[in-house]
């Protein structure tokens, strides 16, 4: 039952602070949050530090837990990554595409298109590229592409949101494409470029 409530609670705070609603510095205060969530400071605990193992919060010594701060020289960082990682993962998911994980990318291509508001747009667009690196079976890249997508999306909310509208995004639609002829080389090539362009 615990994990259940520290999945919700790090759920929760992780879409606060990558959106902006919880801001650079603010302390993350487990009474406040336990009294929130009406739950013990157990879950609260284990939710914190999975924040912290993903660069969203970080522990000062008698100060607690607090969310951290945005670092600019971060996004190029996380572009190079993404570019090296999700192609690789992209690679290795060609050859394990099955209808139904193609019917799944292509219904998470059309909810990232339809989407209202950037928070939307913003989980289905993970959610699209979940699907199309998940077949690659490697969970340790996954879990490192994960955290690299936390990391951009947060830069994504602080610099693109006043900006953002709703468009049909047609890197996806190649990418799916590609995918659906089985073409590693011109999946991972658009990928990239999709991925570069989003900086």
């Amino acid at each position: 039952m615990n994990a259940t409530i520290a999945d919700t609670i790090y759920e929760d705070l992780s879409q606060q602070i990558i959106t902006g609603g919880l801001g650079a510095g603010e302390k993350l205060r487990q009474d406040h949050i336990a009294r929130a969530f009406e739950t013990s400071h157990v879950p609260v605990r284990e939710a914190l530090l999975r924040l912290e193992a993903h660069g969203l919060a970080h522990s000062e010594p008698r100060r607690g837990m607090r969310v951290t701060a945005l670092d600019p020289a971060e996004v190029r960082e996380v572009i190079e990554m993404r570019v090296a990682l999700e192609p690789l993962a992209l690679q290795h998911s060609v050859q394990n595409m099955s209808p139904a994980v193609l019917k799944l990318a292509d219904d998470a291509r059309i909810a990232c298109d339809e989407a209202q508001t950037m928070p939307q747009w913003e989980a289905r667009n993970r959610a699209f590229h979940r699907a199309i690196l998940t077949p690659c079976g490697l969970p340790r890249l996954l879990h490192a592409i994960d955290d690299l997508h936390i990391a951009s999306a947060r830069h994504l909310f602080a610099h693109w949101r006043p900006k953002w509208m709703q468009r049909v995004d047609t890197d996806h639609a190649a990418i799916v494409q590609a995918l659906k002829r089985k073409d590693a080389a011109v999946a991972t090539a658009i990928l990239t470029r999709h991925i570069r362009r989003a900086s």
